[in-house]
């Protein structure tokens, strides 16, 4: 009897351990799925996230390769690429409507800035991501029919870089300074497109400062390679005009 009981609790282990472990492998899937299919509707260009890994007992979780293209009309294919986002959400609550995310790390990104007078590709994603977000259009539900909402307790960018192209010269990338954003959503939850929304528009002003620094410390350099060729003509001309006096004979 003792002996079937404990064969009894082992396979209960043995399922429950599995279970878990398909859980976590399809909380991923659902992860990937939901960016994937959401994402290109809120920025009106291709977003793709390559992988997704979330426990759902820990909460803690990895999204990697994340690129989100630019609009129309600019010159690189990418707007940015996040890397590998780190996530640590308030166990079981991804299976809800109200998905809590205890800390969001974001390492090491990089924004490509481009710029056109009065407009930029970031701009314009922004205000895509806006038009979206106020067109009252679907947003994502659960089986019940209730709207996904979110909360983001600490939501971090460190390490972030801006590369920007002057006037056809090579990209010069800059640092961004960190972006640290708290209580996202307290109090009942924002929508995925409200919550990215708001994101994007801190993200954006840093982004354009940043860029703006760039642009600064090309033109600088170009100022100053065109100063160093500038001096180095006015030497030639002069050593040119010393070598002529000396060959008339005004040297002595």
């Amino acid at each position: 009897m003792r002996k079937k009981l404990l064969y009894l609790f082992v396979g209960l282990a043995v399922l429950g351990f599995g279970a878990v472990i398909a859980l976590a492998f399809s909380l991923g899937g659902i992860v990937k799925t939901a960016v994937n299919d959401f994402g290109p509707k809120l920025t009106q260009t291709k977003v793709e996230l390559a992988g997704a890994t979330l426990s759902p007992l820990s909460g803690s979780g990895t999204l990697t390769g994340l690129t989100v293209d630019n609009p129309p009309g600019w010159k690189n294919p990418q707007a940015f690429s996040l890397g590998k986002i780190h996530l640590s959400v308030a166990p079981f609550s991804i299976l809800g409507d109200h998905i809590v995310i205890n800390e969001l790390l974001i390492d090491a990104p990089e924004f490509d800035y481009e710029t056109k007078f009065t407009d930029s590709n970031v701009d314009q994603l922004l205000a895509n991501i806006q038009k979206f977000a106020g067109s009252g259009a679907a947003t994502p539900t659960t089986k019940s029919g209730q709207p996904v909402k979110f909360e983001i307790k600490t939501f971090r960018i460190t390490n972030a870089k801006v590369s920007v192209g002057v006037g056809g010269l090579a990209a010069v990338s800059v640092p961004m300074p960190d972006l640290s954003l708290d209580n996202l959503g307290q109090g009942g939850g924002i929508t995925p497109d409200q919550l990215v929304a708001e994101v994007m528009k801190h993200v954006t002003a840093s982004v354009i400062v940043a860029g703006k620094d760039a642009v600064l410390k090309a033109g600088t350099a170009v100022l100053g390679g065109a100063t160093g060729a500038a001096k180095d003509a006015a030497d030639a001309a002069k050593n040119a005009a010393s070598g002529l006096k000396s060959l008339l004979g005004g040297g002595k």
